[in-house]
């Protein structure tokens, strides 16, 4: 691999005239520069980019910390910030927090250890004061899918208590009236809020989902069985079924085939995320469609701005909606009118 040296000595110039003609400095007159240049490409000469971060003080990447590489909507919140990093022109460095106190604050630091002067974060372990003073060491710090008041303007977030009320409302649309609910287990906010929603807009219609019909269980597919097959056990006194993402409602869509009940025309279900599994269930999912890519391209722009313009990410503006996003509900084939 050449250096800027062996191009120097192959031009005739000093290295410094390399490095200037390499960032696009002054000082180098036309033909050196096309000299240079020409050089450079014959010869194959690929720029360390650490090397140049260390000499500029500034980083040429984007850190992201997100909760599981394996579960696709990870996949697609860093699909959206590779997306905005491509663009750019700049590297992307992953880093997985598993929804662990110690791991995502790990996680983070080695971010910062690799000089990412933006970050888009999404944490659900950590506590608000030591985000907030993250937020407060790195530029270009932001959150994606929580909300902190004291740095909403760094946050990206989704409503979820509005995302539980449209669950409940469209099957309350469909004429249902007795309920069940396979949810996260996992201590964080967003179970709890969808839970919220949910019963909140069945009270609005004089309803309720006790908390027998409910069951918590790992926020996937194998969860999903697990959690249906628990309450199928103590009761199969509903007709229609909240799931707390797409890869629940799958595992509990094929538990309730393995008990003979039909979807949709014994127990309609509903599912939150739109990932790309709900497409291929049989039948198609009704889900809530979570804009996360939208929402990662939007944290990622946020974030690369806020490392420019430093002082445009000291303090909230007063407009704590401005990142605030809304689930839509995307009907497909596993929910329909109550039976008579």
């Amino acid at each position: 691999m050449p250096t800027i040296k062996d191009i120097a000595d192959a031009a005739g110039v000093s290295q410094a005239t390399v490095s200037r003609v390499i960032n696009n400095g002054p000082k180098v007159g036309d033909e050196t520069r096309a000299r240079v240049k020409a050089l450079l490409l014959e010869m194959g000469y690929v720029p360390n980019v650490h090397a140049r971060a260390l000499v500029s003080k500034h980083s040429t990447s984007i850190g992201v910390v997100i909760a599981e590489l394996a579960d696709p909507f990870f996949a697609t919140l860093a699909h959206g910030i590779q997306s905005v990093a491509l663009q750019k022109n700049i590297q992307m460095l992953l880093s997985c927090g598993s929804i662990y106190l110690e791991t995502e604050r790990k996680a983070i630091e080695n971010l910062l250890q690799h000089r990412c002067e933006s970050m888009v974060v999404h944490s659900k372990a950590l506590d608000d004061q030591s985000l907030i003073e993250f937020a407060r060491m790195v530029p270009g710090f932001v959150l994606i899918n929580r909300f902190i008041p004291e740095i909403s303007h760094r946050c990206v977030w989704l409503d979820n208590v509005a995302g539980g009320e449209l669950m409940a409302k469209h099957m309350l649309g469909l004429g249902h009236k007795s309920f069940a609910m396979v949810s996260s287990r996992y201590e964080i906010e967003d179970p709890y809020q969808r839970l919220e929603g949910v019963r909140k807009a069945l009270a609005d219609a004089g309803l309720e989902l006790p908390d027998t019909h409910i069951e918590y269980s790992t926020p996937d597919q194998q969860g999903g069985e697990i959690a249906m097959q628990n309450i199928l056990a103590r009761t199969r006194d509903f007709t229609a079924l909240f799931c707390y993402n797409d890869a629940m409602a799958s595992g509990a869509m094929s538990m309730l085939f393995d008990h003979g009940i039909q979807v949709p025309k014994d127990v309609s279900l509903i599912g939150f995320d739109d990932i790309l599994l709900a497409k291929y269930t049989r039948p198609k999912l009704t889900t809530l469609r979570y804009p996360i890519e939208v929402m990662a391209k939007r944290a990622a722009e946020l974030a690369l701005t806020y490392k420019e313009k430093p002082e445009a990410g000291q303090s909230p503006d007063d407009q704590e909606d401005t990142f605030k996003y809304s689930s839509i509900v995307v009907k497909r084939d596993s929910a329909s009118t109550v039976k008579k």
